[in-house]
C-alpha cells in the first residue's frame, strides 16, 4: 500500500519546489511576484498540505491513542478548575503541553478528537518536510527528498503518528529547532523556544536545551584564535612550515553550500579550552523553562514535583519493560533497528562514516544532533524509563538523512576523487538491500493500515454505545476488560477516569456496569501491551443483565 505513495510524495515535493521558484517574468501582466517572506512560508505550507493529503488518502483511519485520550480527559478537568484524576489503573505519564491541548479544545466537546487528529497528521507531514529541509541545507535536495521518503514510509513513524502520540509533535519541534540552527548558526532564542515547547512533551529536550546553551557559551573569536589553521600539522618546537592547500584528490569541491573540512580535527575539549564564557543571561531562563514548568505542573496537580518520573518508573516495572544500563546495551540497537530496519542501519552507519570523512563540516551538525538524541535516549533508559522504539524516532529521523547520504553523497565529490567509486559501490550495496527489503517494508506498512482500521473500529463501537445511551442511568462504576478502555469511556461519558475500573486489575463492582468483548476479534486487537495484566473474558456476575450490544462489545448492568 504505502510504497506506492512515496512516488506521489516526491512528486508533490518537486511540484511545491517548482511552483515556489517560478520566475515572475513568466506572466508579468497577470501574475504579480510573490513576496519573499510569503514564499518562505508558502512552500513548506504547500509541501505539508500535499503530504498530509497523501497520508489521508493512503491511511484514512487514525485515532488518538491511550495516552492522548487521557490528555484530553485531563485537559478537560483542568478547564473545569480541578486537578487531573490520576487514580485509575496504569495511567500514562502526563505531558503538560498535551494536557494544554486538551484544555483549549474542551469547549468544542467531541471535536477535540478531530482537532487532535489534525495535529497528528500535520505533525507527521511536518516531520517529513523538516527532514527534507535539513537534508537540503546540509547536502542537496535529492538527499533531502530521499531522507523524507524514508521517514514517511517507516512503520513506527506511521503507526505512532496516526495514533496521535505526542512523540511526533515533539520530533517536529526538535527538527524545527535544528533547521533554524542549520540556516542561522547560533540563532539563540528561536532554537531554545522550540526546544522549550518540545521539553513539555518529552524530557529529552531538556538535555538538548542545556547542550545548546553550552554551545552558545563558547566564544567564536576565542575558538578561532585557539584553532590551528587547516592543514597545519605543526607541533610545538618544530620549525614552521608553509601551509599547502589540499589537492583535488584530497577534498570535494567547495561550492556555496559546501562545508567540507580536511586535515586533522583536534579534540573538542582541547579546541574549546579558554573559549567558554558565561552564557547569555537572557537565554538561561528559556533553556531551563521546560523542566521547571514540568516540575511546577506536577507539584500543583499532585503535590509531588517528581510525579511524572516516579509514575513512569512504576508503569515500566508493572509492564515488565526493558530498562536500565544492561538492557540498553542488549535492546537499544534493536529498538533503533525497528525504526530504520536493517538496510537503513547499514546505510546510516556508512553515511555517517563517509560523511564525516569527506563531507565533514556538512555532516558535523547532523552527526552531533543524532549523537545527542541517542545519548538522551540512553540517559533516560539508565534512569529507569522504558527502552522502546518510539523513543528512538528522533535519532532515526536524523539518521535517515545519512542513509540518503550513503546512497547519494558520492555525487558531492569531484569526478576524479579516489573515494567516489568506492562510495558508489557502497551506495549500490545499500540500494540492493533496500530493494530486497521492499516486500517486508510493504508488509509492515500494510500491517499498520490493518491494525489502525481494526482498532479504530473497536474503539468507535465503544463510542457508539456511549452515544446510544447504553450507560444511562449511570448508577455505579463501569468495569472494562482492561485499562485501555478507561480514558475512551471517561472522555465519552464526561466522568472521572476513576469511575471506570479495569476488571483485570480491580475486579468487577457489585453494582454498576460491565463491558465485555463480543468476539475473539476484539480480544486479539484490543490489547494495549503484551504484558498488560488482562483478563479479557470476565465472568458476568449474578444479577447483571445485558442492556446493549454491538459488533464489538456487550454491556451488562445491575443498578
Amino acid at each position: 500500500m504505502y510504497p506506492r505513495s512515496s512516488g506521489a510524495f516526491v512528486a508533490s515535493l518537486s511540484l511545491c519546489e517548482t511552483n515556489a521558484t517560478l520566475p515572475s517574468g513568466g506572466r508579468p501582466d497577470t501574475v504579480p511576484p510573490v513576496p519573499k517572506g510569503a514564499r518562505n512560508w508558502l512552500t513548506p505550507a504547500a509541501w505539508v498540505a500535499a503530504v498530509t493529503a497523501v497520508l489521508l488518502l493512503v491511511f484514512p483511519v487514525g485515532f488518538p491513542n491511550y495516552d492522548t485520550i487521557y490528555a484530553l480527559v485531563w485537559g478537560r478537568e483542568l478547564a473545569h478548575g480541578g486537578s487531573p484524576d490520576y487514580g485509575a489503573a496504569l495511567p500514562p505519564t502526563p505531558h503538560p503541553l498535551a494536557d494544554l491541548l486538551g484544555l483549549v479544545t474542551t469547549p468544542i466537546g467531541d471535536g477535540a478528537v478531530t482537532a487532535t487528529m489534525i495535529v497528528a497528521y500535520l505533525s507527521l507531514a511536518l516531520c517529513g518536510y523538516l527532514v527534507y529541509r535539513l537534508g537540503s541545507l546540509w547536502f542537496d535536495r535529492w538527499i533531502g527528498a530521499v531522507a523524507a521518503a524514508i521517514v514517511l514510509t517507516r512503520a513506527p513513524f506511521l503507526s505512532n503518528g496516526l495514533r496521535a502520540y505526542v512523540d511526533l509533535p515533539y520530533i517536529a519541534l526538535c527538527l524545527g529547532a535544528l533547521t533554524i540552527e542549520a540556516k542561522r548558526p547560533r540563532a539563540g532564542w528561536p532554537v531554545l523556544a522550540l526546544l522549550a515547547l518540545a521539553g513539555l512533551l518529552r524530557p529529552e529536550a531538556w538535555l538538548f536545551s542545556v547542550a545548546y546553551l553550552i554551545y552558545l557559551s563558547l566564544d567564536p573569536e576565542k575558538l578561532n584564535r585557539t584553532k590551528e589553521p587547516e592543514g597545519s600539522l605543526q607541533r610545538p618546537g618544530e620549525p614552521e612550515e608553509p601551509l599547502k592547500r589540499p589537492g583535488k584528490a584530497e577534498r570535494a569541491p567547495l561550492g556555496r553550500a559546501d562545508t567540507q573540512s580536511v586535515g586533522l580535527i583536534r579534540p573538542t575539549l582541547v579546541r574549546a579550552r579558554g573559549a567558554l564564557s558565561a552564557p547569555p543571561a537572557t537565554l538561561v531562563p528559556l533553556a531551563f523553562a521546560a523542566p521547571l514548568l514540568w516540575l511546577v505542573f506536577d507539584w500543583i496537580t499532585t503535590g509531588e514535583p517528581l510525579y511524572s518520573l516516579t509514575g513512569t518508573q512504576e508503569t515500566v516495572e508493572t509492564l515488565r519493560r526493558q530498562t536500565g544500563a544492561l538492557d540498553l546495551v542488549l535492546y537499544g540497537p534493536r529498538r533503533l533497528g525497528e525504526v530504520l530496519q536493517w538496510p537503513g542501519m547499514v546505510g546510516a552507519l556508512g553515511g555517517v562514516v563517509l560523511g564525516f570523512a569527506f563531507l565533514r563540516r556538512r555532516s558535523t551538525l547532523g552527526i552531533a544532533a543524532a549523537a545527542l538524541a541517542l545519548g538522551a535516549f540512553a540517559l533516560l533508559a539508565v534512569a529507569g524509563l522504558a527502552i522502546i522504539a518510539r523513543y528512538t524516532m528522533l535519532a532515526g529521523a536524523i539518521l535517515s538523512i545519512f542513509v540518503a547520504v550513503g546512497l547519494l553523497g558520492w555525487r558531492l565529490l569531484e569526478p576524479d576523487h579516489p573515494w567516489r567509486r568506492r562510495w558508489q559501490l557502497f551506495a549500490g550495496l545499500v540500494l540492493l538491500m533496500l530493494v530486497v527489503w521492499l516486500p517486508n517494508q510493504w508488509d509492515l506498512d500494510s500491517r499498520v493500515d490493518t491494525d489502525l482500521t481494526n482498532q479504530a473500529r473497536i474503539e468507535n463501537d465503544l463510542t457508539d454505545l456511549v452515544d446510544a445511551g447504553a450507560f444511562e442511568p449511570l448508577c455505579g462504576r463501569i468495569a472494562v476488560p482492561n485499562h485501555r478502555a478507561v480514558p475512551r469511556l471517561a472522555f465519552g461519558l464526561d466522568v472521572e477516569p476513576t469511575q471506570i475500573v479495569s476488571a483485570s486489575e480491580e475486579g468487577i463492582p457489585k453494582r454498576g456496569y460491565l463491558v465485555a468483548p463480543a468476539s475473539p476479534f476484539v480480544i486479539h486487537n484490543f490489547i494495549l501491551d503484551p504484558n498488560d495484566p488482562t483478563q479479557f473474558s470476565p465472568k458476568v456476575p449474578e444479577g447483571f443483565r445485558q442492556v446493549a450490544r454491538n459488533e464489538s462489545w456487550r454491556v451488562y448492568r445491575r443498578c
